[in-house]
């Protein structure tokens, strides 16, 4: 690969002994993984069977088709192995209150996700309009019941959600030496200019998520970096700056090493963060820290959410016949409508009118005149095995819906909604009319599948 000259002046006078070996990783070949979601029962052995990364049990080595059904139902999400460590640092635990504040396009929102299990809040936020849909995508897709996504700047959301959350993750943007094998491209905007300018807007960034961590919560720090502008000296400038944090001893293994305070100030405190570097490790490389605000501050009142609006009596009535009949469960927050669309919301939010919010909770489905429809987010997120009407569907009806083909049964249930389900994963509703299949899988979404793909 042919590296930036800069670039290899830096670290070779940074690395030393190991500057050879670093250099030459970048002519290996970019090792993929992924993570399987705790929330689906019955994946394939070809998907468990794997060998494991060894700091996240979900997580194994290997690639997955993005149009096999594994990947479409959320059985399944596509993540460098690396970037793996950020969400298994954080961990956050059942019912936490948790902020994923750079968070496009969704690899780590999602794995916070398979960590609440459907508790607590999550909120996942990116600033960025184009990138915030993939975001939405991407936590529909896994079947994420409990987040909130909105499309804002740090410094709009640190007056709203002050001292307010257990775990924040800032995955900061930042200069990118850690993708230069796996994209190429980033190369054409290095420089050491552009890690300075990243180092400078991630100083902004942190001021303003710092003020969002309550007392005796932590903030995850990462990047895909191995700058130490933007990582040892980043820290280092935050321990100085706020001295009400510390930083938090990150379990390393996996080849996973210490931080190195001689890149900062030399503060021996930096050894509690993390260095993943690709000629130490399998994966591409990042830096991550934990640090924990002192119990010391008072929290800040703060008033109550006011999202959408409530339902009508014959939207309500629309509403529970579907869940009575076809979901045959209940579901927890608060039930409100944006116009003619039906969203489960988190309960004990903030107010959030001075935000702009993309997706107030998990779709459940449209209002159309005298009928509701469900929506394909709550395909995704309903359990197979709670939902009362089921309709299992092979792998070529499979293939058909998704092109968003109709399909005719051999033998039909009565008619109504189905929650369609092909290798036990849920991957759609189905209206069953006659012995037709009618598709309302997303016209946006729709795609062919060929033999290479199924796996």
């Amino acid at each position: 690969m042919n590296l930036p000259e800069d670039f290899i002046t830096k670290y070779r006078g940074l690395l030393g002994d190991q500057a050879d070996d670093f250099f030459a990783s970048f002519d290996a070949e970019s090792l993929s993984g992924y993570r399987v979601n705790p929330a689906h029962h019955h994946l394939p052995e070809r998907l468990t069977a794997t060998p494991t990364v060894p700091y996240e049990a979900l997580g194994h080595y290997g690639t997955v088709s993005g149009r096999s059904l594994m990947h479409q139902s959320g059985a399944v999400y596509s993540q460098e192995p690396s970037a793996m460590f950020v969400g298994a640092t954080a961990a956050p635990t059942p019912g936490e209150r948790v902020l994923d504040l750079c968070a496009a396009p969704g690899g780590k929102t999602t794995h916070l996700a398979s960590y609440l299990h459907g508790t607590g809040l999550l909120v996942t936020n990116e600033i960025n309009r184009k990138r915030v849909k993939v975001l939405a995508e991407n936590v529909e897709r896994f079947g994420v019941q409990s987040a909130v996504i909105l499309n804002e700047s740090p410094e709009r959301l640190s007056p709203v959600f002050p001292d307010y959350f257990d775990k924040v993750l800032v995955d900061a943007p930042c200069s990118g030496e850690g993708m230069f094998r796996k994209d190429p491209d980033a190369m054409s905007y290095w420089s050491l200019d552009y890690v300075q300018e990243c180092a400078d807007r991630q100083q902004q960034i942190m001021t303003e998520a710092l003020k969002m961590v309550k007392p005796g919560g932590q903030l995850i720090y990462s990047t895909c970096t191995f700058a130490p502008e933007e990582d040892e000296q980043m820290m280092a400038w935050v321990l100085e700056k706020f001295p009400e944090f510390h930083l938090v001893q990150i379990e390393k293994t996996g080849g996973v090493i210490d931080a190195k305070p001689e890149w900062a100030d030399g503060n021996p405190e930096l050894t509690k963060a993390a260095r993943l570097f690709p000629h130490l490790m399998n994966g591409e490389g990042h830096f991550v820290a934990k640090l924990e605000r002192d119990e010391v501050a008072a929290t800040t009142p703060r008033g109550t959410a006011k999202l959408g609006t409530p339902l009508t009596g014959d939207q309500k009535k629309l509403w529970q016949a579907f869940a009575q009949d076809v979901l045959g469960q209940s579901l927890t927050g608060n039930l409100v409508t944006v116009k003619d669309q039906l969203f489960l919301t988190p309960t004990d939010l903030p107010d959030l009118k001075r935000c702009h919010v993309f997706r107030p909770g998990l779709h459940l489905g449209t209002f159309k005149k005298n009928r509701f429809e469900p929506a394909y987010a709550l395909a995704l997120a309903s359990d197979t095995a709670q939902v009362k009407q089921t309709l299992a569907i092979t792998d070529e009806q499979w293939r058909s819906w998704v092109h968003g083909e109709t399909f005719t049964l051999t033998e039909a249930p009565s008619k109504g909604w189905y929650l369609l389900t092909s290798q036990d994963q849920p991957v759609g509703f189905g209206k069953v009319v006659g012995q037709t299949v009618k598709n309302f899988f997303p016209k946006g979404l729709r795609f062919t599948v060929y033999d290479t793909d199924l796996n």
